[in-house]
């Protein structure tokens, strides 16, 4: 795992000495946090600045974030601006993917590192044209585990959860799902295929969650674009409802 997120910190030892480093390293990890949120206060002002809604796009791999938004660019399109920050271990693909489609796109390859943090965010944020844009995503790195212990400086945070992947998840990784806005259960077209209970998974959602909105989407058939695209533009109007004058 990443050296930086904590992720591989133990958590007991058997040595005073062991005790003592492990310590040390919370300490540091604790510095890291508090520096990592000062940068996202920062990186939200920026956005709001320009009158942008910002998003955290969350996932395992494959759960299907590029897939939806490349499906929201074509649908809005001629509505509003968009732009994203894609974050992976390594290549372009996904960036290259969303360019495709007409958004502005920045990759950030982390190498080892399992999720985006404020920094690569506030990095990314430079080589976007912001006075043009309307909505930016940051598709975080695949992991439903590392990413949900950084703020990133968006408005919100968006958790995707593919049928494939099994109706448990929300229990089994609460972190994740707590931090939530919303909440997507993506590739429901596969539901007659797989034993996943979606009253479960949402009841069990919701005793770690009660607040965030909920959307059954899949992206082949669009069912529930369209309360994915209501929900957008409803953000976009209570958050950033229109561009600001940056001198």
């Amino acid at each position: 795992m990443c050296t930086e997120c904590g992720c591989g910190l133990p958590d007991k030892h058997e040595h005073h000495h062991e005790e003592t480093t492990n310590k040390k390293e919370l300490q540091v990890f604790k510095k890291i946090l508090e520096k990592n949120d000062h940068t996202a206060e920062h990186n939200r002002e920026h956005f709001s600045r320009y009158g942008i809604l910002s998003i955290n796009l969350m996932s395992s791999p494959g759960a299907g974030k590029t897939t939806l938004l490349e499906k929201t660019i074509e649908a809005l399109k001629d509505k509003y601006t968009i732009g994203v920050i894609e974050g992976d271990l390594e290549t372009e693909r996904d960036a290259e993917r969303v360019r495709n489609k007409g958004a502005y796109a920045y990759q950030i390859t982390t190498g080892q590192t399992c999720h985006l943090d404020a920094f690569m965010v506030h990095k990314g944020l430079h080589h976007l044209p912001l006075e043009k844009l309307d909505i930016v995503f940051v598709e975080n790195v695949g992991n439903l585990v590392c990413p949900a212990s950084f703020d990133v400086g968006t408005h919100l945070n968006v958790v995707l959860l593919s049928v494939p992947e099994g109706d448990d998840k929300p229990a089994k990784y609460p972190v994740m799902f707590k931090k939530a806005d919303l909440f997507i259960i993506t590739k429901v077209d596969l539901l007659p295929y797989f034993d996943f209970d979606v009253e479960r998974c949402i009841k069990e959602f919701r005793e770690i969650n009660p607040e965030a909105d909920v959307i059954l989407l899949s992206t082949k058939t669009g069912e529930g674009m369209d309360k994915w695209l209501q929900w957008l533009e409803k953000k976009k109007e209570e958050i950033a409802p229109q561009k600001v004058e940056v001198s």
